[in-house]
């Protein structure tokens, strides 16, 4: 027992000796901290005020009344192949996370194998018996280790995984809300050209009855042929309107097409929207808690906070580097020179014990590991802080925006309506004699400049309300992390030092 007792008097040393590691693994660490801060939702009372509206739910899209559209923008997320590659990111970054989580758990393996050796016999055997014999070993065995993480290295990956799981799930949510917004918004272009297409329809057949008539003036003496040609070159100049409209029609489905992953044969498959009665629906209102709200209802922010999230993490991860790594190791087997004892007993073979690891030296990898992280702790941060200020700015605009058309839409609507009183009041002046074919051309291209003027902007204002609906999210309500509710600052990730 005195070599035992022996071995176990020089504990107390070896733990002051692993204490001074330690420490001096602890002294190592790098003193300095990200230097970037979230950002505090601020300078909005005013562009952003509470309007006791609601947030768009899930089925914004059937809220506007063309079940086309969403039949449409189904078929677009069901075939993109943008959102197939972002759902593949999503799911790489779970595998990831897997791969984290086996971390926490100790590693278990079987060994076996058969071997013939011949022993030296000038090794450390040399004067044994076995010296110059061949012999046979055959050893089957089972081992574990485990890592005691002390320091939370694994926790801490496993968490930056997690949180880039987070991430890859809002930034796919934010694509196909970007596709479904896309879509509905070409549509809308769609809708707004068909409807000029029947204001320059309604032109031409007017002007080729005015033409007529005028002609039949003529004939009686009543006109002149300079009002004749007026008409006739105004006549084409609209049939070229007419032209240059449906070309865009075919251009615009094309596009539809193409966000539906389809060929431009798709787009010919597309009826007339009957978008546009929803122009005359009531503006959207903003809810009250927009400004705070907008954190976690916009998938792209949702995507930054997550980010910055797992870059803290990874932090920790570096950090935890620098401390006494513990590892616990076990096995238990058989092993035997002489096949034919290998199931008794006296074959059998045992050993455990912890092992520590600590860098004392390693060229600075460490510390330029961690000063990796921070970098990449501040970029994560100024992305996020730029996400915020862009998703504000577009919902101020896509708001004031949207209250401008309404006010404009209001007063061209009124200009339209004096406009034809004006043009049936030269019409009956021109057929009674009292005025020429000029003034009821100048009639008539006022209401017409109006009426086109009405239809932009109902378009726009259908425009603007798929941009409100992509800038509050769209519906989607994401997950933060505990300090994104607040989202004034976030501390320096462990900036404690052991």
């Amino acid at each position: 027992m005195k070599p035992a007792a022996t071995g176990w008097r020089h504990l107390p040393v070896a733990a002051a000796v692993l204490t001074t590691l330690a420490l001096t693994g602890c002294a190592a660490f790098d003193h300095s901290h990200p230097t970037q801060t979230l950002a505090p939702v601020t300078g909005t009372a005013q562009s952003l005020p509470p309007r006791h509206g609601h947030w768009p739910s899930q089925d914004w899209i059937d809220a506007f009344g063309d079940p086309q559209l969403g039949a449409l923008a189904r078929e677009a997320v069901a075939g993109s192949p943008t959102l197939q590659a972002a759902q593949a990111r999503v799911e790489a970054a779970r595998a990831v996370a897997e791969g984290a989580r086996s971390g926490l758990y100790p590693d278990v393996d079987i060994r076996g194998g058969v071997s013939r050796q011949r022993i030296s016999e000038t090794d450390l055997l040399g004067a044994t018996p076995l010296s110059g014999r061949w012999i046979n070993q055959v050893q089957l065995s089972s081992g574990l280790t485990y890592d005691l993480d002390f320091w939370g290295r694994h926790r801490s990956a496993l968490q930056a995984a997690l949180s880039g799981v987070r991430e890859a799930e809002a930034e796919s949510q934010a694509a196909q809300l970007l596709l479904t917004t896309g879509v509905a918004r070409v549509y809308a272009r769609l809708a707004t050209l068909y409807a000029l297409r029947d204001i320059t329809v309604q032109t031409i057949t007017q002007r080729r009855e005015l033409s007529a008539l005028g002609k039949a003036r003529l004939v009686a003496g009543l006109d002149t042929q300079v009002g004749i040609t007026l008409q006739d070159a105004d006549l084409a100049s609209t049939e070229a309107d007419l032209t240059h409209i449906d070309d865009g029609i075919a251009l615009t489905r094309h596009q539809i097409a193409a966000l539906l992953g389809k060929g431009p044969d798709r787009g010919l498959a597309i009826a007339r929207p009957v978008l546009l009665a929803g122009a005359s629906q009531p503006m959207p209102a903003l809810p009250d808690d927009a400004r705070i709200g907008l954190l976690s209802r916009r998938p792209e922010l949702v995507a930054a906070r997550w980010r910055v999230e797992a870059a803290s993490k990874d932090i920790e991860v570096a950090r935890a580097e620098f401390l006494p790594d513990v590892t616990l190791s076990a096995m238990a087997g058989l092993t035997t020179i002489t096949p034919s004892d290998f199931l008794l007993g006296a074959s059998r073979a045992f050993a455990f014990g912890p092992s520590l690891r600590l860098p004392v030296f390693e060229g600075g990898r460490l510390r330029a590991n961690l000063h990796g992280r921070y970098a990449d702790y501040d970029a994560a941060v100024a992305d996020y802080n730029q996400t915020l200020t862009s998703a504000l700015r577009e919902t101020a605009d896509a708001v004031g925006s949207l209250q401008a058309v309404a006010a404009e839409t209001a007063q061209r609507r009124q200009a339209q309506a004096l406009a034809e009183h004006a043009y049936a009041l030269a019409s009956g002046r021109w057929q009674a004699g009292l005025v020429n074919q000029l003034a009821v051309l100048t009639a008539q291209d006022s209401v017409l400049a109006q009426q086109r003027q009405v239809a932009q902007l109902q378009g726009q204002q259908l425009d603007l309300q798929f941009q409100l609906v992509w800038t509050l999210g769209g519906g989607y309500v994401g997950q933060l992390p505990d300090a994104a509710a607040q989202a004034t600052a976030t501390p320096n990730p462990m900036t404690s030092t052991p």
